[in-house]
């Protein structure tokens, strides 16, 4: 008690008490903001722990002379040498205790066919089990028009690339299977970070008339007629070690045209090359451990051929709803990228979104983290029931093609002057037809309405379906990350409908601010998905939609089904769906026998015909032609092979060093073939402007074919090699 005293005093108990209490409290405090930092910390570490991340890339290019190229369905454009070799790139993501993975794959070819993935799954299964299944592995096609083809199972596309070419189909299953393999074998905790951006000058639609046909008031939502802008995942290991990236942006690869011979990646692997280079510096093209994929999305109605159609027999625009010229018609529209030829137009669009990319990737700072999820059906999409509205429903039809669908498109038009945006057909053609096909039931004719129908492909069955009608969907979902991947070419608006309507799903089930992208040809090939709008009018990529009017509606309805159980974790209780058929298709193709290569009198395979000269200068041309062999006889004799060398002298060291070879895009390697067995080759290096000075050669590298009996060939290895010249600064 104070007592009298106007202030209290305290004895020395008092104070020594007072002062441990006081310590006592603020110990507390510190042990209470540490124990909640801790556990702060901790929750975000759980938010933020790492994935397990693989990634490889292989060798997918296969026969580069003989076999027709895929994409243009021209009989008569077929592989006469190499421009860039082929590349599968996979990708892998696990989650950090390995329970859950996905495998997403980007291949340079024309699409993913049926027999393809199969085979793929099939080759996966006996290497690793029940571990790569079909829902979690997605192989996506770049869509390049200057890659081999040959590797389908439905009747149509094996008229196209003259049936199925073993040694082209056997190259991508192989190459496609070892890239995961060396991703699976590299598997090391990482980092995923998301990034987006405007790519410019690289891309027009090239069926506008098509695009406005979709109402006004869902156009004036976007500023452009299509997606310009670019989604990059980039993927980094636990050290911020870069690894790779995949880069998804609508544009076709057709840089290079309906002329071309040289098998390459076009475009988008122009973009590969460049990238994967800068970061594998000093290592060749094709080598390094940086893996960049630039994949395919919604592409359908987007070419990279950015100064538009013209006549070119005139000159004047043929921008207009049938895209014809008033002289020559429809066969005399084409459109033409913004260099001086397609090698130029290639490189061009190429270094635009690859310079994009790199941007992108410099600055993403945007995590992906959480769960991994992956669901996936087999749908018999020439009969869904599609629910319109609560009171409409409608169903899909059986696959059929229209007439414009022969009309081809202004990256390569068609044959006979077939017109795109036909809505009536033409009776000499369709008498045709019936002779030879059969005509199409009224059945098929009602619903697919008001297409014209060229091709009732669902109703012809020999020697096997014409066209697939059990048909993959499947997502995978990286934490905020969902990747569709849909089974063909959707249009523009179709890319933007599906992904709202994914994203919508996921949102009204609580898995809010997905990113959701489109990975185009995937797992198996079915033309063209337009909007119902943009069907209507029946130009190239409407004709191509080869299930009727309401296909988009089929396959938001089936997408939006998968990202529901996704979001809800009932993945399990998806129907697993009827399973795709693998058809037995014999060895009968139109690819010409392999015959014993012979060279000139008084000469050997690798002799030098034509010789380099003694100089040049940079940007200038390095030109040599041999005394060649057949180039499928190494195809066929490897599954990778290398048909040339460019090696600079070292002096000081008394050896040559090779500087680039075949993948590199400076260099073409051209294949001449001529009678009774004989074939000339002829290399050509395009001399890069940082070459430096010094003494330089080029090297051949061959097998050619050597028949023993009428049933046993060998094929024998072979080289040649340049004169020396030397390379000067101008």
């Amino acid at each position: 008690m104070c007592g009298k005293r106007s202030k209290c005093s305290f004895s020395h108990l008092e104070v020594i008490l007072i002062v441990c209490l006081t310590i006592l409290l603020v110990v507390t405090v510190v042990l209470l903001v540490l124990h909640f930092l801790s556990k702060s910390s901790n929750d975000s570490s759980k938010v933020r722990t790492n994935y397990l991340l693989g990634l490889g890339r292989a060798d997918c290019t296969g026969p580069v002379a003989e076999i027709p190229l895929m994409g243009y369905a021209n009989l008569d454009q077929v592989g006469g040498g190499l421009l860039t070799h082929l590349y599968s790139r996979a990708f892998i993501v696990a989650e950090p205790d390995d329970s859950r993975r996905i495998v997403f794959v980007s291949t340079d070819i024309g699409m993913v066919s049926q027999r393809l993935r199969l085979e793929v799954l099939k080759k996966l299964k006996s290497k690793y089990g029940e571990l790569y299944r079909q829902d979690n592995v997605i192989l996506s096609g770049t869509h390049t028009h200057s890659a081999p083809g040959g590797y389908f199972q439905y009747t149509l596309f094996l008229i196209t690339s003259k049936g199925l070419i073993r040694p082209s189909l056997n190259a991508i299953v192989n190459g496609i299977v070892k890239s995961i393999d060396i991703a699976h074998q590299n598997m090391k905790r990482g980092r995923l970070f998301i990034n987006r951006g405007t790519v410019e000058n690289s891309q027009i639609n090239r069926s506008p008339f098509s695009y406005l046909e979709n109402p006004a008031s869902e156009r004036s939502r976007y500023s452009s007629n299509t997606d310009k802008e670019m989604v990059m995942l980039k993927m980094v290991d636990e050290n911020g070690q870069e690894l790779g990236l995949v880069s998804w942006f609508a544009v076709h690869p057709v840089s290079m045209n309906n002329t071309n011979r040289l098998v390459n990646s076009d475009n988008v692997g122009y973009a590969s090359y460049l990238f994967e280079q800068e970061k594998n510096k000093g290592m060749l093209a094709g080598e390094g451990s940086f893996v960049a994929a630039f994949a395919s999305t919604n592409l359908g109605d987007v070419s990279p051929n950015t100064k538009g159609p013209f006549c070119v027999n005139t000159g004047e625009s043929c921008n207009n709803p049938h895209s014809t010229c008033p002289v020559g018609g429809a066969a005399m529209c084409m459109a033409m990228g913004p260099g001086s030829d397609m090698f130029d137009s290639t490189r061009i669009i190429g270094q635009n979104i690859y310079l994009k990319a790199r941007e992108l990737f410099e600055n993403a700072s945007q995590e992906i983290t959480g769960p991994i999820s992956s669901a996936h059906q087999w749908v018999n999409m020439s009969d869904v029931l599609v629910e319109l509205n609560a009171t409409h429903t409608v169903r899909t039809c059986k696959p059929a093609l229209g007439h414009s669908f022969a009309a081809g498109t202004i990256d390569g038009v068609g044959a006979f002057n077939f017109t795109q945006g036909s809505v009536e057909g033409d009776p000499f053609w369709d008498e045709i037809r019936d002779q030879l096909l059969g005509e199409p039931s009224n059945e098929t004719r009602a619903c697919h309405k008001p297409k014209p129908i060229l091709f009732s492909t669902g109703e012809m069955t020999w020697p096997h379906p014409w066209h697939p009608d059990i048909v993959d969907v499947q997502i995978a979902a990286i934490g905020s990350l969902a990747i569709v991947a849909v089974p063909g070419e959707f249009t523009t608006m179709s890319g933007r409908r599906l992904r709202e309507a994914v994203k919508r799903e996921f949102d009204s089930h609580g898995t809010l601010g997905m990113n959701v992208v489109i990975a185009g040809l995937c797992n198996v090939y079915t033309h063209y998905i337009t909007t119902y709008e943009e069907y209507q009018v029946q130009r190239y990529e409407a004709a191509s939609t080869i299930y009727g009017p309401h296909t988009l509606s089929a396959y938001i309805q089936l997408y939006r089904g998968l990202a529901r159980a996704i979001a809800t974790n009932t993945v399990q209780d998806l129907p697993r769906g009827p399973e795709p058929p693998i058809f037995s298709i014999g060895n009968l193709t139109l690819v010409p026998l392999l015959t014993a290569d012979r060279a000139p009198a008084s000469k050997t395979f690798g002799d030098v015909l034509q010789e380099v000269r003694q100089q040049y200068q940079v940007r200038e041309v390095a030109e040599v032609t041999f005394v060649g062999a057949n180039p499928r006889n190494s195809a066929e004799n490897a599954t990778e092979h290398n048909f040339l060398m460019v090696e600079r002298y070292n002096s000081t060291s008394d050896s040559w060093h090779v500087v680039q070879n075949d993948a590199s895009w400076d260099t073409r390697f051209y294949w001449t073939k001529g009678f009774f067995g004989r074939s000339n080759v002829t290399i050509e290096w395009h001399i890069p402007h940082d070459t430096e000075q010094g003494i330089y050669r080029i090297r051949y590298f061959g097998h050619y074919r050597k028949n023993l009996s009428f049933t046993h060939a060998l094929s024998i290895p072979f080289e040649g090699t340049s004169s020396a010249f030397e390379i000067t600064k101008p």
